[in-house]
C-alpha cells in the first residue's frame, strides 16, 4: 500500500491488520505530498504500482479507471452502504465505485474570530450581502477582513468553487468535470468570477494576500492573532488552530457554512472541499482477496472511527449521531457541526484541482490567480479554461 506521510490513523489500521494476518502482511510505503502523484504515475507506467493506493478521487483517479488500472468495488466486497453517499461520488464513475473512503471529511468552511467580529459590530455572515457588509466594517476598523494565502493559489480557488455552486448550482461544474469544455462558458462561471473580483476590489483580502503562503502558517496566524476577521479553509485548519492557539479555539473561534447567494440557483446547503481521500485496488494485484479484507474490516471500523473523532476529524460514515451526542471531547461542537454540514448537504463538490484531469490543474490555478488579481476580465476566465480543457 502507498499513502501519504501524514496518514497516522491509516498506519494504525495497517498495523492492526498485520497483527491479525501475519502470513499476508501489508507493506506500507509513505510519501511526501508533492512527490506522490508523480511517483504513482511512474509506477503504474512501469507496471510496478502497489496493490492498494491512496488518492483524492476525481479526475486523477478516473485517469487510472479509464486506463483499466483500477478495479471497481461492490457493497458485498467492502460494505459501501456504511459510507456517506455524497462522499462516494468522488470515486464513482459510470455508476461503479473505484475506491473506499480512507480518512476524515474535509469540507471547506468559513472560520471567524468572535472577538474581532464583535468589536467591529459584525455578525457571522449568512448571505453574500452580509459578507460584503462585514468586509466594509472590518476594513473600516483597520482589520484584514478575510485572511487569504493567495500566493498558494488553491486557497483562492475555494472562493470560486463556492461562488459558482451558489450562482449556478452543482450541475454547472458537473458538466465541466464530465469533460465538456463548453461548460466553462456557462454564464454562472463569469458571474462567479465577477463576485470574486468584487470581493478583492472591496478590500476583502487586504493588500498583501499575494505574498501570503499557506504552508508557512501565515494565513492561519492572521486569524488567531486577531489581525483578520475570517478565513475560508478546509476542516484540517481546525487541527492547525488547536495546535497553534488552543486558548483561541476554546474562547474565540467560530465557524459557519459558506454564505448563501440571493437569486442564485445553488442550494445553500451544498458544500465544496475534499469529501475524503480514497484507497483503490490495482487491477493487476495478485493479492485482491487480502486487499478486500483490509478494505472491508479495517478501514472505518469502530477503532478507526473512534481514532478520527478523538483527533477532531469526522469520518465519512453514516450513523454517528449517538457517538457525537455522547462525546465528552472539547471538540464535540466542532465535530457535530462538520457531521451535520455533510449529512445535510445535497452535494459535496470535490475541489476542482482534484476533480479535473491532472493536465488542467496548472492552467486552472494560473487563471484563478489572474482573475483574483483582476489581470483578466471575468468572462476571460471561462474562455481560457475552455481552451485548456480541449
Amino acid at each position: 500500500m502507498w499513502a501519504l506521510t501524514d496518514q497516522t490513523i491509516l498506519k494504525e489500521s495497517v498495523d492492526a491488520y498485520n497483527k491479525d494476518h501475519p502470513d499476508q502482511k501489508i507493506t506500507l510505503r509513505l510519501f511526501a505530498n508533492d512527490d506522490y502523484k508523480q511517483k504513482l504515475r511512474v509506477a503504474f507506467g512501469a507496471n510496478q504500482a502497489p496493490d492498494l493506493f491512496f488518492s483524492w478521487g476525481g479526475g486523477a483517479l478516473d485517469d487510472y479507471v479509464e486506463a483499466h488500472k483500477v478495479d471497481a468495488v461492490t457493497d458485498a466486497q467492502v460494505d459501501l452502504l456504511r459510507f456517506t453517499p455524497s462522499v462516494l461520488k468522488s470515486a464513482t464513475f459510470d455508476s461503479q465505485v473505484y475506491g473506499v473512503p480512507a480518512n476524515g471529511l474535509a469540507p471547506v468552511v468559513l472560520y471567524y474570530n468572535k472577538k474581532v467580529l464583535k468589536d467591529a459590530g459584525v455578525q457571522p455572515p449568512k448571505t453574500y450581502d452580509d459578507l460584503l457588509a462585514a468586509v466594509k466594517k472590518l476594513k473600516g476598523d483597520g482589520v484584514t477582513p478575510i485572511s487569504l494565502a493567495a500566493n498558494s493559489k488553491w486557497p483562492t480557488l475555494m472562493y470560486l468553487e463556492y461562488l459558482l455552486d451558489r450562482e449556478g448550482g452543482s450541475t454547472v461544474f458537473d458538466r465541466i468535470a464530465s469533460g465538456d469544455p463548453a461548460g466553462w462558458k456557462d454564464p454562472a462561471v463569469t458571474a462567479a468570477n465577477t463576485r470574486l473580483q468584487e470581493l478583492a476590489k472591496a478590500g476583502a483580502f487586504g493588500d498583501n494576500a499575494s505574498s501570503v503562503n499557506y504552508d508557512q502558517g501565515a494565513s492561519t496566524a492572521l486569524l488567531y492573532t486577531g489581525k483578520a476577521g475570517m478565513e475560508l479553509m478546509g476542516t484540517w485548519e481546525y487541527a492547525n488552530l488547536v495546535k497553534a492557539a488552543p486558548d483561541f479555539v476554546k474562547k474565540d473561534l467560530g465557524y459557519v457554512a459558506f454564505p448563501s447567494l440571493s437569486g442564485g440557483k445553488g442550494d445553500p446547503k451544498s458544500i465544496a472541499g475534499n469529501p475524503s481521500n480514497f484507497l483503490s485496488l490495482n487491477s493487476a494485484s495478485k493479492h485482491k482477496s487480502a486487499a478486500l479484507t483490509y478494505l472491508k474490516n479495517y478501514v472505518m471500523n469502530d477503532d478507526q472511527i473512534d481514532a478520527y473523532l478523538a483527533a477532531g476529524s469526522v469520518p465519512p460514515v453514516n450513523g454517528l449521531d449517538s457517538k457525537l451526542a455522547s462525546a465528552k471531547s472539547d471538540d464535540k461542537a466542532w465535530l457535530t457541526f462538520v457531521y451535520k454540514l455533510v449529512q445535510n448537504s445535497p452535494t459535496f463538490q470535490l475541489s476542482w484541482d482534484q476533480a479535473l484531469p491532472s493536465d488542467q490543474a496548472d492552467p486552472l490555478l494560473t487563471n484563478v490567480d489572474k482573475s483574483f488579481l483582476r489581470q483578466i476580465k471575468p468572462e476571460e476566465f471561462g474562455t481560457n479554461m475552455s481552451k485548456a480543457a480541449k
